[in-house]
């Protein structure tokens, strides 16, 4: 089961509660739904963590928290997703997003060959910017939802996979 699976992987509820970033949210981080696996709960986490992980914004874990807390999705996995920006993955992913911003726009994207220094960016940043949060807004929302409904698919696929393995066992 999916549940199993992602048991294995998740922090535990105590480890969410210390972390000093999300220590604020203290006596709201007490609601069960916050904690519970099930469909309802990782679909919407994924619906958070993944729209949070494509905006170019910083505390991204901060804001997951309180999406998460607010529609009642993961915590736990909510926040997780949010660390698929990492510096590692970041600069593929806002390029990719930064395209297209440029693309829904209709603007001339920036030389290839510019170099992010200070004075580059400061002189250009108008020229970044909305490109880059249009598009990080529309890849966000776009991601997201496909996500959201990927995981209700296959979490309803392998819970009936699960039910006709278990009614073929039993009837032999």
């Amino acid at each position: 089961m999916p549940r199993k699976f992602i048991k294995k992987y998740m922090p535990s509820e105590q480890t969410f509660k210390d972390h000093p970033s999300l220590k604020w949210l203290g006596r709201y981080l007490k609601h069960p739904s916050l904690w519970h696996l099930n469909r309802k709960s990782v679909a919407r986490a994924f619906l958070v963590g993944i729209f949070c992980a494509l905006l170019p914004i910083p505390m991204q874990m901060l804001l997951a928290a309180f999406l998460a807390i607010v529609i009642r999705s993961n915590l736990a996995i909510s926040v997780s997703l949010v660390w698929i920006t990492n510096p590692i993955t970041m600069p593929p992913i806002f390029y990719f997003t930064y395209k297209v911003g440029t693309f829904v726009l209709g603007s001339q994207a920036l030389d290839h060959n510019m170099s992010f220094s200070y004075e580059y960016v400061k002189t250009h940043l108008v020229a970044l910017l909305w490109p880059l949060l249009t598009g990080s807004l529309i890849c966000a929302t776009v991601f997201s939802v496909i996500f959201y409904v990927l995981i209700n698919r296959f979490w309803i696929w392998h819970v009936r996979s699960n039910w006709k393995k278990r009614s073929k066992d039993e009837s032999e």
